[in-house]
């Protein structure tokens, strides 16, 4: 990791607009603020996404309509908690189907099989650590039809162009009739937007400021927090959610283990992440760019968000 951390941060800070990858905010204590995150009450996919699969789980396997045993492969499962009631929903009605998680992170695998294996003990879990493209290749050669779950609203941290290529990716490794059940976070009122993003606990600042942190600890960086602030941008014409770091003066910043020094103007920012929201045109849209068809969007009861199902 810290080779292609090494070499996205010299080519991000060295850009006319600097930018760093939002992947990079997922350190140890990141991923701990990120857990604080979800819990905030302003925070409303996690709670959105999480209805839609613990109050639908009957409707999303009826819409299925798979006549024989299945895989679902899950992109990025992480801690599994969205996807708990849905596999608890399959296994308590004996449906007979087979759970493939995929994260990259062994850690992050094995504590998802021990947790399931203990409170859903008659799954049928099949972990792999990896590369989701990897893992679906040799998925495909397999004679089951397959659910892919990519969940958590996660295509919006993608722009529309790799948003679609990353579609592309998962139509061209399915077979025909294969499923998608996609998480996506839609446009409502921009007051809801900003404050799930912009929080006023300060907690998405922390997230961000951390970043700087882990590149002093990790690149060998001197950078001083208390120099930079957070901010954070809603446009709801076009959905897009920007999230920066601002430098509050103009400084230096040195990377002893790169022997690299970036230029910071006062006031100037550092692009960090964006997280888009679509209407259900845009859906359609992006659906049909990437060869798929919409089967049906589950929707949480406040309409903040959907579990869209696509057909291969």
């Amino acid at each position: 990791m810290t080779n292609s951390f090494e070499a996205d941060v010299r080519a991000g800070l060295s850009a006319e607009q600097k930018h760093l990858s939002s992947k990079y905010f997922y350190d140890d204590n990141g991923s701990r603020i990120f857990q604080e995150i979800m819990n905030m009450p302003e925070y409303y996919p996690t709670d959105a996404e999480f209805e839609i699969l613990a109050m639908q789980s009957k409707a999303i396997f009826e819409a299925l309509d798979f006549s024989q045993p299945f895989n679902i492969i899950e992109l990025g499962a992480g801690d599994g908690f969205k996807t708990y009631k849905l596999l608890e929903y399959l296994v308590n009605e004996n449906i007979n189907f087979n759970y493939v998680p995929i994260d990259i992170s062994q850690q992050a695998i094995d504590s998802l099989t021990k947790r399931l294996s203990e409170r859903l003990p008659g799954l049928n879990i099949k972990p792999r650590t990896g590369d989701y493209f990897h893992v679906l290749k040799e998925e495909k050669h397999s004679e089951i039809p397959s659910l892919l779950l990519f969940l958590g609203g996660n295509i919006g941290n993608y722009h529309p162009d790799e948003a679609d290529e990353l579609l592309k990716l998962f139509h061209n490794n399915m077979n025909e009739g294969d499923k998608l059940l996609i998480g996506i976070d839609l446009k409502k009122n921009p007051l809801i937007i900003h404050k799930a993003y912009f929080d006023p606990h300060g907690i998405t600042k922390r997230f961000n400021l951390n970043l700087l942190l882990r590149m002093n600890r990790e690149l060998g960086a001197d950078f001083k927090v208390d120099d930079f602030d957070f901010y954070c941008h809603y446009n709801p014409i076009t959905g897009d959610v920007k999230s920066y770091i601002v430098s509050l003066r103009a400084q230096k910043v040195h990377f002893k283990a790169m022997d690299f020094t970036v230029d910071f103007d006062y006031n100037e920012l550092i692009w960090t992440e964006l997280s888009k929201k679509y209407d259900f045109e845009g859906i359609d849209s992006m659906a049909s760019r990437s060869g798929f068809e919409i089967q049906e969007n589950f929707l949480d009861c406040k309409h903040y968000f959907t579990d869209s199902l696509w057909v291969r």
